[in-house]
């Protein structure tokens, strides 16, 4: 009886092992294939500055054409207000609205951090101080992605103590083909130090779209021009041997609007500049600081002066916009109607079009396509918010995310 016990005893204790043995593989099996799983999961943002939602219909693009038919292509793209170049590039990489995450316009006075903000000036724009949420290249180092940057906003900035990996000051000289071979190049590094996250821009078609205006010809030419060099950026893509795990987004900040020396408004005819301390922005978005006991006099002076300029005080600023209530939107925010433009009598512009006004206006709204094996074939995404590609590509990624102001929601019936 005492043997036939331990024969028992000992056997059940065999059993134990074997069963932790077994589950110890089963969880490390299980951990490998997260991990496999986790390093096939590849994304590649561009961003093609002031591409209007609607140029695809007017010049001949097979490259996008493509992408639409393969992969995901939405109406368009809803950028934040100020629809300016660096407030919805970061409100991309934070899912954000620029009240919340802190640049509130292309050149602002932080009026928090007593310093000026400047898109011209590699001081500002690489100081962390200015930028608030994490942009969600950190979020990916932070989890264990390496990531890599080429000229995004925020990018070059030291916010909350991190980088990304590969990351560059930006240099709009650097030839388009350098571009490409960049991407091509990390995404041939070895595993243990490739990006699985790219963010890269390209400043046209915007430098173009300003000065010649969305109804030009020359519009049409360097749009056509950017749908070649993405043919040559896929064709180089399509070499790499991990060219099957690669998911790809081509979207925009912003679109862009005609406008004319015929519709113009001077602000200081407008307003009385000595009740101001001084002014933000530029055309066709301003924020104001306004002189002590000057508040009623300026809001009754722009609102009652011409029907095609608004002026909304601090905090009353329509909810749509999400936007008036962060401290550096100063006292007023004035934005004229579609089409016109606001300058000063000693600084006007040069150009026929520009961008900045409200996002309700479709002008304003961007291009939005996706491919690769993350996303549906053939999917036509209805018109959805910019801030919503934040958790867009951290579900992508199997990224744990902040809340943030995007909507995972709103985006998700794009993939598979």
């Amino acid at each position: 009886m005492k043997g036939l016990f331990s024969f028992t005893f000992n056997m059940l204790l065999t059993m134990n092992k074997l069963y932790i043995i077994t589950i110890i593989l089963i969880v490390f099996a299980s951990s490998c294939s997260d991990k496999e799983e986790q390093d096939d999961k590849y994304l590649i943002i561009l961003s093609l500055d002031g591409f209007r939602w609607d140029y695809p219909d007017e010049a001949n693009t097979p490259t996008l054409d493509s992408l639409a038919k393969t992969g995901v292509k939405a109406l368009s793209l809803k950028p934040c207000f100020p629809t300016k170049t660096f407030p919805n590039h970061y409100s991309i990489a934070t899912g954000l609205y620029p009240d919340h995450h802190g640049l509130v316009l292309n050149r602002f006075h932080a009026v928090d951090l007593k310093k000026n903000y400047s898109i011209s000036k590699r001081e500002t724009v690489t100081d962390g101080d200015f930028y608030s949420g994490k942009p969600i290249w950190n979020i990916a180092e932070e989890q264990g992605i390496t990531t890599a940057t080429l000229f995004w906003v925020g990018a070059s900035a030291d916010i909350n103590g991190e980088h990304s990996s590969h990351w560059g000051y930006y240099d709009e000289k650097l030839p388009w083909q350098a571009r490409i071979d960049s991407i091509s190049k990390w995404l041939s590094l070895p595993l243990e130090t490739r990006p699985r996250l790219i963010m890269w821009y390209f400043h046209e078609p915007d430098a173009t779209g300003h000065e010649f205006g969305p109804n030009s010809r020359e519009i049409i030419a360097i749009v056509e021009q950017l749908d070649e060099f993405l043919n040559k950026f896929f064709t180089q893509m399509r070499k790499l041997p991990i060219y099957d795990k690669l998911n790809f987004i081509v979207t925009s900040d912003h679109g862009m609007s005609q406008i004319s020396p015929d519709k113009i408004i001077l602000l200081d005819e407008v307003v009385d500049t000595a009740d101001l301390e001084y002014a933000d922005g530029g055309n066709p978005v301003y924020n104001l600081k306004v002189k002590d006991g000057k508040l009623d006099k300026l809001v009754d002076s722009i609102n009652n002066s011409n029907k095609h300029i608004t002026a909304w005080r601090h905090g009353m600023v329509p909810g749509e916009f999400h936007y008036g209530t962060n401290v550096r939107t100063l006292d007023l925010t004035v934005v004229s109607d579609s089409g016109w433009s606001i300058y000063w009598s000693w600084k006007q512009g040069k150009g026929l079009g520009t961008h900045g006004y409200r996002n309700t206006n479709k002008d304003m709204h961007a291009i939005f396509y996706a491919a690769g094996p993350a996303f549906k074939n053939g999917f036509s995404q209805p018109t959805f918010n910019n801030i919503d590609i934040y958790p867009l590509a951290g579900k992508i990624l199997n990224l744990k995310l902040p809340e943030v102001d995007g909507k995972i929601d709103n985006v998700s019936e794009m993939l598979r």
